[in-house]
């Protein structure tokens, strides 16, 4: 039975796209069967993974629109061996379209019901803002993972995602769901600063046990990654940045397997 984890922050360029991609190609290193699921109407998830998006038939819009079976949706990458909901332009005109719809908030959660046994793990990239396409990654999810950046107001906002989740976790009970914080991520780590330091202790502080024992440094092959469509795993194996995710993926699976 697949878990499908979110992963998302508000704030943007905190790392979540990056999160996404290198965490799911860490995940298939290990053996495991995944999904990457693009919700970003930015798409860089999608452009990311080497998919032209001009090229697409059917994107994740097409899910909320309710007009085509998911499995139609679904692309393999060709770098990893990860399957993958991409997204494009169009999915920024979901919010209004779906104004009147009366079960908004569980559209995505009612399309991956029908795959997510197909795989061990379903990640899913958020967009930073909690709309309803958010909200409706958070109603399909099991957990989260909450990339928070190691800079001045790293905590900044995050007060509102927390009532969200907890809003979430109330209307779950809709679809026999529990949300559950898999972990906070630390990212963009500069280890020349002690800024970068003082925000692990705080957050450390905030979180406790929730934070993951990996941290992301900031890294240039991590950056240049994407303007090769490939994930920093790919594109450089032994680099600062691929190891870190691969340790995060490795950290993730023992936890669960544990649980």
């Amino acid at each position: 039975m697949g878990k499908i984890i979110a992963i998302t922050n508000q704030k943007g360029g905190v790392g979540k796209t990056t999160t996404s991609v290198n965490l799911a190609s860490s995940l298939s290193y290990l053996g495991k069967r995944v999904l990457l699921v693009d919700v970003d109407h930015q798409a860089n998830a999608t452009t990311y993974m080497g998919i032209n998006r001009a090229n697409l038939k059917y994107t994740v819009a097409d899910i909320f629109h309710e007009t085509v079976n998911i499995r139609d949706i679904i692309q393999k990458v060709e770098s990893v061996a990860v399957d993958m909901i991409p997204a494009r332009y169009e999915l920024g005109n979901i919010e209004n379209s779906l104004i009147n719809h009366d079960n908004k908030d569980f559209i995505l959660s009612n399309a991956l019901e029908q795959v997510k046994d197909d795989y061990d793990y379903v990640i899913i990239d958020c967009p930073p803002s909690l709309g309803v396409v958010t909200i409706n990654a958070l109603m399909a999810s099991d957990s989260v993972i909450i990339p928070v950046q190691c800079e001045f107001l790293a905590l900044d906002g995050l007060t509102q995602l927390l009532n969200t989740i907890r809003m979430i976790q109330t209307k779950q009970k809709y679809n026999k769901k529990t949300l559950t914080i898999e972990g906070v991520l630390l990212t963009m780590l500069d280890t020349r600063s002690n800024i970068g330091y003082e925000v692990i202790n705080e957050v450390k502080t905030y979180f406790k046990e929730k934070v993951f024992k990996t941290v992301i440094p900031r890294n240039v092959k991590v950056s240049v990654a994407p303007s090769f469509g490939l994930p920093v795993t790919e594109f450089s194996p032994r680099s600062k940045g691929s190891q870190s995710y691969q340790n995060l993926a490795r950290e993730m699976v023992e936890l669960n397997e544990r649980a």
